[in-house]
């Protein structure tokens, strides 16, 4: 009897207790694994029937052998590494299926065993916090769901948003990801892609933010909702948000909205022989002011300084607009919106303001002929009249608008200036650097270069010893900061009145107009130039063909 015992403990060793309290925690062991890949292959979307009975079977052949090699040790290691490579085949698969934040046994997730969930979600915020279109603070989600995947990815793309300046974000949907666009100080900056997971969870936290319908993907919706920054209750930050759907996929926009602020005439931009000439506007009663530029040239933002350099306690101040900047204090804004086409046209909405008797109004997009004998007829009654046109410069203008009248005379007579004006990015004090002009380049932009000594232009990118790039804190390297306003200005006498009525051609009309003493926008811009404000590259990309 001893012997066949002695044989039974030689054959599979599994008499001794310790070894035998192993497999039974082995076996334990595995069927906990079995039900997690069981469970999260249906959440990441995989074939649970496939992955669960694979590893159900490997296990139980592993311990099968465990159980029948005579070597206790050769058996323990069979069975550890067919569990544990079907365990890690999972895992590679299932991270492939899955946004990076939610990948396991990553060098991320083996630190976040450690870490308080609520914790590691306060980190995620980065000391954002959000208000919704409601008004109600957004508390901390819960750790693991989808608000909370959609929360950390709000924060990092906002917090990136905001580090940078960036007055518009754009999400265009592609093929594979998503196309990141940054508008800085009115220019595009192509930012890293983001994946179609990614987008998903942002997407999702923004609607529920903005008060919009999380399923509906297809018709474009509007909204708003507000950051905090580092517990800044006083000057949360407001987000537009407008989505639209894309045979590609759905279409994001953010707009910084506390960015539409408005600005006094002093800081437009006005050179010092400009500023008081437009300062004292506010003494006039009567007559048209007609502020013209490209588009997106900031048009807009001067009517409304223009209308605010008037006392709305004293004057009946309205306007007429398609799309306002932002909300005027003691200014009535009347908006003409696309359900307004079918009842009524936009010069009809005028004529109703007009009627209403208002001292001052402000037009946006003067560009037909009803409207311009509408503002004559204003200005006729003791109106003070402030319109906004598209045209390249002064003399353009005044073209325009005396062929959307129709009579000459009575365009100009109602005329008291003309302010045209482009939009150049202004240099970063702390990076930017100065250098001797090549006279070619004056010559080939037909600049004068009267007295000029020294451009400037942003800086280089400098590197520390390690070959990282030292990014200027004030600009994040763009080496612009903010914007500024260049302008060509006029302002009409009764003189210069006469001899344009006198004018026959166009260039008659610009050489009345110089005699008067306007200077042309690039003469004005230059004097920027040279005092550092802006680069000689930015006044010529605002004068190329492509912004003209």
């Amino acid at each position: 009897m001893a012997d066949v015992l002695g044989a039974a403990v030689s054959y599979g060793g599994y008499i001794n207790l310790f070894k035998f309290l192993l497999v039974l925690a082995a076996f334990f062991g595995w069927l906990p694994l079995a039900n997690w890949i069981y469970e999260d292959s249906q959440a990441v979307g995989t074939n649970k029937n496939l992955w669960t009975v694979t590893i159900v079977l490997v296990g139980a052949f592993g311990l099968l052998l465990w159980l029948l090699i005579p070597i206790y040790i050769i058996g323990l290691l069979i069975f550890l590494i067919a569990i544990g490579g079907e365990a890690i085949a999972y895992v590679i698969h299932r991270n492939a299926l899955v946004a990076d934040f939610e990948k396991v046994l990553t060098a991320d997730h083996l630190r976040n065993l450690f870490v308080d969930p609520q914790k590691k979600l306060q980190k995620a915020s980065r000391g954002l916090a959000f208000i919704t279109a409601h008004g109600n603070e957004v508390p901390l989600p819960q750790p693991k769901t989808a608000e909370a995947n959609g929360f950390v990815k709000t924060c990092e793309i906002l917090d990136d948003a905001i580090w940078r300046r960036a007055s518009q974000v754009l999400f265009n949907p592609q093929k594979e990801n998503y196309e990141v666009i940054y508008i800085i100080d009115g220019v595009p900056n192509p930012q890293p892609p983001r994946t179609r997971e990614e987008m998903d969870y942002f997407i999702y936290y923004i609607k529920h933010l903005a008060a919009l319908e999380v399923e509906e993907k297809r018709k474009p919706q509007q909204g708003k909702f507000k950051v905090v920054v580092k517990g800044d209750q006083l000057h949360p930050i407001t987000w537009e948000v407008n989505t639209a759907g894309s045979t590609a996929g759905e279409q994001v926009k953010l707009t910084r909205a506390d960015d539409k602020t408005v600005k006094k005439i002093a800081e437009l931009g006005f050179n010092d022989n400009q500023l008081e000439s437009i300062e004292s506007l506010r003494n006039e009663t009567k007559g048209l002011v007609l502020i013209s530029g490209p588009a997106q040239s900031g048009r807009t933002t001067t009517m409304y300084a223009l209308l605010r350099n008037h006392d709305p306690f004293l004057y009946n101040i309205n306007t007429l607009e398609k799309k306002p900047l932002t909300e005027l204090s003691n200014i009535t804004q009347n908006i003409f919106t696309l359900t307004d086409t079918g009842t009524t046209s936009y010069s009809r909405r005028l004529q109703t303001i007009l009627r209403r008797g208002p001292d001052i109004i402000g037009v946006e997009d003067c560009e037909d002929p009803q409207c311009a004998q509408l503002i004559c007829a204003a200005v006729k009654d003791g109106r003070m009249v402030y319109a906004t046109m598209e045209a390249a410069s002064v003399s353009q203008t005044l073209e325009k608008w005396i062929k959307l009248v129709g009579d000459k005379e009575k365009a100009i007579d109602c005329l008291t200036a003309i302010i045209n004006q482009r939009l150049v990015r202004v240099l970063c004090d702390q990076c930017r650097v100065a250098y001797k002009p090549n006279p070619a380049l004056f010559k080939k932009f037909n600049i004068p270069a009267n007295d000029v000594d020294m451009f400037y232009r942003p800086g280089e990118i400098e590197y520390d010893k390690r070959g990282r790039p030292i990014i200027c804190e004030k600009c994040q390297g763009t080496g612009y900061y903010g914007r500024t306003g260049l302008f060509e200005t006029i302002r009409f006498t009764p003189e210069l009145a006469q001899v344009l009525k006198q004018a026959n051609t166009t260039q008659e009309m610009i050489a009345a107009l110089r005699k008067a003493g306007m200077l042309y926008m690039q003469e004005q811009s230059i004097k920027k130039v040279s005092l550092g404000i802006t680069s000689i590259n930015e006044v010529i990309r605002n004068f190329s063909t492509k912004n003209s």
